[in-house]
Parts: C-alpha cells; sequence; structure tokens
C-alpha cells in the first residue's frame, strides 16, 4: 500500500518509534518529580493511612505545609501536628488523580475522616464523637527535591459531607 509517497513499512516504523519515544516519556515522567515516582507516592499515602511513623521520612527536615491558612514548618512539627488527630481520626487518603513534573506532584486526593475515639474540642474546632464521619476531596501540591517533599500546599477543594453518624 502506497499513498503520498509513503509505504506501510514507514508508516509502522514511524510508528514503533513514537511508542517507543512515548514509553520513553512515561518512565522519564514517573521520575521526574524530584525523582520520587508514582508508585513512592502511594506508598508515602499507605503510610500515612496506616498511621505508620515511616511517612515522615518522606519530607525534608525544613519542609513548610500549607493547609488551608495553617502553616507549618519542619517534618517534626508535622509529626507533632498529626499525633492528636491520628489519636482520635482515620484519616483515609486515596489518590484519583496524580501529575508530576521536574520540580513535584499535584494530585487530587478524596479524603475520609473517622472519627474512632471522642474528640471534645480538636483540630476541627467542634466536638466530634466516634462514629462520626466527614468525607472531601482536597488537592494537593507537592515540591520535590531530593526525592523529599520540601513544600505542600493543600486545600478543600469539595466537601461530599459534613459530619455525620455512620456505622463503621
Amino acid at each position: 500500500m502506497k499513498s503520498a509517497g509513503v509505504s506501510r513499512r514507514r508508516i509502522l516504523t514511524g510508528s514503533a518509534a513514537l511508542a517507543a519515544g512515548l514509553v520513553g516519556a512515561t518512565a522519564r515522567a514517573s521520575t521526574a518529580c524530584g525523582g520520587l515516582s508514582r508508585e513512592e507516592f502511594l506508598e508515602y499515602v499507605t503510610h500515612f493511612n496506616a498511621n505508620d511513623p515511616r511517612f515522615i521520612r518522606y519530607y525534608h527536615d525544613d519542609v513548610v505545609f500549607e493547609l488551608g491558612t495553617m502553616v507549618i514548618k519542619g517534618a517534626t512539627a508535622i509529626r507533632e501536628f498529626y499525633g492528636p488527630v491520628k489519636a482520635h481520626i482515620h484519616e483515609k487518603v486515596e489518590v484519583a488523580a496524580f501529575v508530576s513534573d521536574a520540580t513535584g506532584i499535584a494530585a487530587e486526593l478524596p479524603t475520609e475522616f473517622r472519627v474512632y475515639k471522642d474528640w471534645e474540642n480538636g483540630f476541627f474546632q467542634r466536638p466530634l464523637k466516634a462514629g462520626q464521619v466527614m468525607r472531601t476531596i482536597s488537592f494537593g501540591l507537592y515540591e520535590v527535591k531530593d526525592r523529599k517533599f520540601s513544600h505542600i500546599r493543600a486545600t478543600r477543594y469539595k466537601q461530599i459531607h459534613d459530619w455525620r453518624m455512620e456505622p463503621a
């Protein structure tokens, strides 16, 4: 088959080269964001969800975490912030979308907050009772340097529902 001087072999060769280039670009993209791959980001989320102390190893010592209007500076301060939260609430983060470039990661993060221990006056500025659940969708921007988060900006995009009682 020849059309306008283009042979089938040339089309197939060109298609194979394009596919190889796309595969190479995908492989580069997965490690372009400061060296942290999608798989490693998902591992971080798994540790975070399990309240596994290893989640802190993904932060630079001097990381800046902007959560809405609150700013937390330093990996130790982030761990200290989450201590009381995770003592009362199981936070389950999912990754609905993940995009990366040479400087970092952007992610869409549906999140469920499930109270397992009453909390009178904690982070959410209201009394919470065991069994209450809130679901949200947040966006996170993670600047990555040397395979660790150096700056995190997180904001709530949508509240699926406010705190309500749900069976476990």
